[in-house]
């Protein structure tokens, strides 16, 4: 048996967030009672990513809701699978990602109003008015393996420019979606390019490390600020890092899924290694090797756990300036 990972964080204490005038539990929906935006920040989308709980706790305790409340519109804050939070184990904290099911692969219609049942079901039906009523959406992850942070913008260049404005982090994706199923943060208005709604999705790092709350919490800054829920001058003292020198777009032009659990690389890989020559073999399944089909090829969030049929394991694209 693999020795549990070192852990740097901790899992906050979130039950003081579970009731609220939302109605819905862990929901909160702070409204300025002033026109503008509905603006969702969205936390533990998967249960054992720890640094958006911790953002969203750390931000409550500076009074938001209290002292400090949104300068306009609504502010919605949200922590989404907490039935997998609390069954965190750190002897064994990859196994509070989710439940029954990906919390982040149910969002399509077809799932979410048809006939499947799971406990991440049931917590997407309960999410769901609160997402579809929100103009601009954050959603906090974190990532399996070692990374630098990555920013999701979607599999539109509308999501790219709005991580422009944010300014942060340095390595912007623009990619194909997930093969087996579809993500809130592509979700109606998110993924549809003549709608001004927008949504960014940040991987603040490896799930254990302590830097991840940094970015985690500075990304929530910049997000608020940007949307007008706090003033500049506020979130200005928080900010805990500096801006990336400049920002880098990787476009996805293939995803890498699984054939059977036998995938395997062939050669150890970090999420963002760039393979220099095209024809490259990088992986096998069975009998299946996989080349590069291009130079520079960027290696996005592979996954080095074993997979099963029809899972991505890797991301495959190429950096443009941004």
């Amino acid at each position: 048996m693999n020795a549990a990972p070192a852990l740097m964080l901790r899992p906050p204490d979130i039950q003081p967030y579970r009731h609220s005038a939302s109605g819905t539990d862990y929901v909160h929906v702070l409204d300025s009672g002033l026109p503008g935006p509905t603006v969702m920040v969205q936390a533990l989308t998967h249960g054992n990513e720890l640094c958006g709980a911790i953002a969203l706790d750390w931000l409550f305790k500076q009074g938001m809701g209290r002292s400090v409340q949104p300068l306009m519109g609504k502010l919605i804050l949200s922590f989404a699978n907490v039935a997998a939070f609390e069954r965190f184990d750190a002897q064994d904290p990859n196994a509070s990602r989710c439940v029954d099911e990906d919390l982040n692969r149910v969002w399509a219609d077809e799932v979410l109003f048809g006939p499947g049942d799971s406990l991440e079901l049931r917590r997407a039906r309960q999410l769901q008015p609160f997402v579809d009523s929100a103009d601009l959406l954050f959603d906090i992850h974190s990532m399996q393996d070692a990374c630098r942070p990555l920013m999701v913008c979607g599999l539109l260049d509308k999501g790219a420019a709005f991580a422009r404005q944010l300014g942060m982090p340095g390595d912007l994706l623009i990619d194909t979606g997930h093969p087996s199923g579809l993500r809130m943060r592509d979700r109606g208005g998110f993924g549809d390019p003549g709608s001004p709604k927008n949504a960014l999705l940040i991987e603040c790092g490896q799930h254990w490390e302590a830097s991840s709350v940094d970015v985690a919490i500075d990304g929530l800054l910049r997000f608020l600020r940007l949307t007008g829920m706090v003033a500049p001058a506020w979130a200005e003292q928080h900010l805990r890092l500096a801006l990336p020198e400049r920002q880098q777009l990787i476009r996805v032009n293939e995803a890498v899924t699984a054939l059977s659990p036998d995938f395997h690389f062939l050669f150890p890989v970090r999420g963002l290694d760039v393979i220099a020559a095209a024809g490259t073999s990088f992986a096998q399944d069975g009998d299946t090797v996989f080349r590069t089909q291009h130079d520079n090829t960027v290696l996005v969030m592979p996954s080095t756990k074993h997979g099963k049929r029809g899972n991505t394991m890797v991301r495959l694209g190429r950096f443009e300036q941004a």
